[in-house]
């Protein structure tokens, strides 16, 4: 049996692939060739990797592999254990995170290709876990849609379950490549979603962290006005675990304050809850598969989340139907004005800096309208909506406060209302930044559920669960309260213990 066929993508993920280099089973070069041979066979069909830096990933790796050559057995474990994805290739997200080497185009025309002479923080944890980036993976422009059809990509990126649907967005590019069996992790971020939709859409495993609990340095402090966050989307529940291991924690000078960590680490965590999915401590689960409202959603996707909850009350959970104190637009009314100003700002910055007028053809129609939307925003509007968004997370935090007895621990949902879009169907081709958010047939129908982790900054996680009648990735959100991220994981881990999902597409077999 060949290489390529032991370390085949729809029987690894990243810490299996990490622990095949140290033990001598593969290489990291013979990883990153293979990296770059499926990304050379799959990425035109998909369009998900951008800004490919072959010589980079290649020489990073050539490193990697002169290190252990000269290390015994025992001295490869350690080294493992002490980067738990040694030699593993990765991609970074296309929308600004600082690396050396690897240029960005923030999803869009107008920025070209923006370099930096240092590495993000959390970058520079990765590097130090073993990760190699060589490359990006394409996004939604500036982060604004659910879906990831940006002109600077050229084609829209395809759901490797079924083309001529969306991957979803904004980190669409991260969750394909997962999907299609391009690499084995990749990095995202989440503003409104951006984790969660992707990995919704392309079943995989996506957890938005706590607000405070990533490092966003040292160029900038926070995202979106603490909206945003980052992390891996995963194929397994022990790798988004290890990458939480290995990357939270507040860098210098950051504005927020971390959630404290568990005493174990969360790889440890989710060993346990994937040893004996039985053994995790009973929680009190409010559910829901209707909106917030109590319309009704997709059927199969509110299919989906009561057999979701079913599973866990079979393990010992305890399930109430009940509905966070929320209306889906009460909850984005006073994030998207946060959003088009931080959108705004990023613009004007760039294009005072470069001196030369912006172009109607260098940003899409929505984007534009979020900018100029943004120009009619005053200061005191601004922090109406700061004030709306703590007002609101004061009330959510009740809900899922256990200390009285009567909250609850956990928020089940939907990630999506709907299964993953039509391309075209969110294409930013509409001026009305309003009405593409907000509007009948706004994002607001096909995203209600994602974005309150956002506005609250509580961790939320996307479970794969299941395909629908044509094949479409269907995926099942937990919210916790702030700091609840072992919560989550040892959750997902119940589920992939109970009801493993499909870890690539069929087409990466």
């Amino acid at each position: 049996m060949g290489t390529a066929e032991r370390h085949d993508p729809s029987s690894l993920d990243a810490t299996g692939l990490a622990a095949a280099i140290a033990d001598g089973q593969t290489t990291a070069s013979q990883a990153m060739r293979e990296a770059l041979e499926r990304v050379a066979a799959r990425n035109p069909d998909i369009n998900a990797v951008c800004g490919l830096r072959e010589d980079l990933g290649l020489s990073l790796a050539a490193r990697t592999d002169e290190e252990l050559a000269g290390l015994t057995r025992d001295g490869r474990r350690a080294l493992l254990a002490e980067r738990p994805f040694l030699g593993v290739p990765t991609l970074l997200k296309d929308l600004g995170t600082a690396a050396l080497g690897l240029p960005s185009a923030m999803g869009s025309v107008l920025y070209g290709q923006v370099e930096w002479n240092v590495d993000a923080e959390i970058v520079v944890r990765y590097r130090r876990a073993g990760l190699i980036p060589f490359g990006r993976s394409t996004s939604a422009e500036l982060g604004l849609s659910p879906t990831s059809e940006s002109p600077v990509y050229g084609a829209p990126t395809q759901n490797p379950w079924k083309p001529g649907h969306s991957a979803g967005g904004s980190s669409g590019g991260a969750g394909a490549a997962l999907a299609s069996g391009m690499v084995h992790i990749a990095h995202g971020s989440d503003g409104g979603g951006s984790i969660r939709i992707p990995a919704s859409c392309c079943g995989v495993l996506g957890l938005k962290p706590s607000r405070g609990l990533m490092p966003l340095g040292p160029l900038k402090g926070e995202g979106w006005g603490g909206l945003a966050t980052e992390h891996m989307m995963t194929l397994s529940a022990r790798d988004c675990a290890a990458a939480l291991d290995i990357s939270a924690g507040a860098d210098v000078g950051a504005p927020y304050a971390a959630p404290a960590l568990p005493a174990q680490s969360f790889r440890a965590i989710v060993a346990d809850a994937a040893r004996d999915p039985r053994a995790v401590a009973p929680r009190r689960i409010a559910w829901l598969n209707t909106t917030y409202e109590g319309d009704a959603i997709d059927p199969e996707v509110a299919a989906a989340v009561a057999e979701a909850a079913s599973l866990f009350a079979s393990l010992g959970h305890e399930l109430e139907t009940a509905a966070p104190p929320v209306g889906s637009e009460e909850v984005l009314s006073p994030m998207l004005p946060l959003i088009a100003s931080a959108a705004a700002n990023a613009i004007d910055a760039f294009v005072a800096a470069r001196g030369r007028r912006l172009a109607a053809d260098e940003l899409q129609p929505t984007t534009l309208g979020a900018r100029e939307y943004a120009r009619n925003i005053s200061g005191a509007q601004y922090v109406s909506c700061v004030d709306a968004c703590h007002e609101i997370t004061r009330r959510v935090g009740r809900f899922l406060d256990r200390r009285d007895g009567q909250g609850y621990d956990l928020f089940l949902s939907p990630t999506l209302a709907g299964l993953p879009a039509a391309i075209g169907r969110y294409a930013m081709d509409n001026a009305d930044y309003l009405a593409y958010r907000l509007g009948k047939k706004g994002v607001i129908g096909y995203s209600p559920f994602a974005p309150l982790a956002n506005l609250t900054g509580m961790p939320a996680i996307s479970i794969p669960f299941g395909l629908s009648r044509d094949g479409l990735p269907i995926g099942i959100q937990l919210m916790g309260p702030l700091g609840s991220e072992a919560l989550l994981l040892a959750l997902a881990a119940q589920v992939e213990a109970v009801k493993p999902w499909q870890r690539v597409a069929p087409m990466a077999r």
